[in-house]
């Protein structure tokens, strides 16, 4: 096991400097990815003899021996591709990452004119925004402690940085497509997004990581986000990669005074996905909602491992997660909250239900409070169940047949998390992409 460990380890190493020498950054950014890279080192990918990797093994994975997108080999992908699971309501306002890359040819941001829109590795080199990408790129998504998440700092060199400005209202949605083309099998590539929202701003960006075709390779994504005072940011996060693919994620938000991040994330692709989220609420009157619904079937195998910071005073966080596991899928929760000393009238709730459809289905699911506080409102709760079998008879005496009854069932279990979604087109699709997995149709 040693052994298999060791080369993929050595192969990144390789790359790494590879990257050193064709894409030299400014010296602030080069201790950062030679910092990770170190922690990488150290670290290493995670295993199950680890308390939050302990239902998730990533033996697979390290055993494929991925190997970094070199920008030089970006594919050539045809515009109607981006636009075929596009959402009229962000025609004029899509960031698209081939493969990790910034594709400007492909991005369509004329409604975007109001905010700021680059190349990360512009961003990081222009004056005007130089001091911004410093102060919050890699501060949040903490690299200390997780190897994946290092690994993708060490490889930071395209992304995108998004920059609303202080009391800017966007109007229409602004979509992040995140489109994965295998080329060859085998292949990863790190994704990296700032995205800072001024005072009193605010804004809806939708994260949409897919594929052009089936393969096996690896995404390795991350993405910073901070609020500052008063700024709200609604934040829908789809993932339907290729079902032979990994998907590794890191999202992390840091929330300023009396801010608000609402947060859904839909699950459906990859052969096997971890989603890290981390909300730090540091100041007083924030508040957030982190919700999300999984829907896997078949052998996939999904993680969600969530942490809310409650640091201040008076700040609200709802958490509700629900899962939905047919075939032999495996699923894994772990939401924990923290409530520290001195965060009095803390108002925090979590839930994570699960549907199984089937007797192979298996869910792991652990919420945790961490309460330091004497003043708070704190609850949490897990379940995990099959189909009502009264509910069942109940729309089967009113003329529905078995299979459709029982879809309709879990379609209703699912619409509490999906009908939150305020762009239509996404909620649509979503709805769509529900029934398709259950291989049923509603009839009107």
């Amino acid at each position: 096991m040693v052994t298999e460990l060791v080369k993929p380890e050595n192969n990144y190493q390789s790359d790494f400097r590879a990257l050193q020498q064709n894409h030299p950054s400014v010296a602030w950014v080069e201790l950062l990815r030679s910092g990770a890279m170190d922690r990488f080192e150290l670290l290493g990918f995670p295993s199950v003899n680890e308390e939050e990797w302990k239902y998730t093994n990533l033996a697979s994975l390290v055993k494929a021996d991925f190997r970094p997108v070199r920008d030089d080999r970006i594919p050539e992908v045809d515009r109607n591709e981006i636009r075929r699971n596009g959402y009229p309501e962000t025609a004029d306002a899509e960031i698209v990452l081939i493969n990790g890359f910034l594709s400007t040819h492909l991005s369509s941001i004329k409604a975007l004119e109001s905010i700021v829109v680059l190349d990360l590795s512009s961003a990081i080199r222009d004056e005007r925004y130089e001091k911004i990408v410093r102060e919050y790129l890699g501060r949040y998504a903490d690299y200390h402690d997780n190897g994946l998440t290092a690994l993708n700092t060490a490889f930071i060199n395209s992304g995108v940085f998004v920059l609303i400005p202080k009391d800017v209202k966007l109007g229409v949605p602004f979509q992040i497509t995140y489109l994965s083309e295998p080329g060859s099998t085998n292949s990863v590539s790190f994704p990296r997004v700032l995205v800072v929202a001024e005072e009193n701003s605010s804004a809806t960006v939708i994260e949409s990581y897919r594929s052009i075709g089936e393969g096996r390779y690896l995404t390795n994504a991350v993405i910073e986000i901070v609020l500052k005072e008063g700024a709200r940011l609604e934040h829908y996060r789809l993932q339907r990669e290729s079902r032979g693919a990994f998907h590794v994620a890191t999202t992390s938000a840091d929330l300023g005074p009396m801010s608000s991040y609402d947060a859904t994330s839909i699950t459906m692709g990859a052969q096997l996905s971890r989603h890290d989220i981390r909300v730090v609420m540091d100041h007083e009157g924030a508040e957030c909602w982190v919700d999300g619904l999984y829907v896997v079937g078949s052998d996939q195998h999904t993680d969600t491992h969530s942490v809310i910071d409650h640091k201040k005073p008076h700040c609200v966080s709802h958490q509700l997660y629900k899962g939905i596991l047919d075939g032999k899928a495996r699923a894994v929760f772990n939401g924990k909250v923290f409530v520290r000393p001195g965060a009095q009238k803390t108002d925090a709730m979590q839930t994570n239900k699960n549907l199984l459809l089937s007797n192979e289905a298996r869910v792991d699911t652990k919420p945790q409070l961490e309460i330091f506080a004497d003043d708070v409102k704190c609850a949490h709760g897990a379940a995990v169940g099959q189909i009502d079998q009264d509910e069942l008879f109940y729309l089967e005496t009113r003329g529905l047949n078995p299979e459709l009854a029982r879809n309709l069932l879990t379609y209703g279990f699912a619409e509490e998390v999906v009908a939150k979604i305020k762009v239509d087109t996404l909620r649509s699709q979503i709805d769509e992409a529900v029934l398709g997995h259950l291989n049923a149709r509603l009839e009107v």
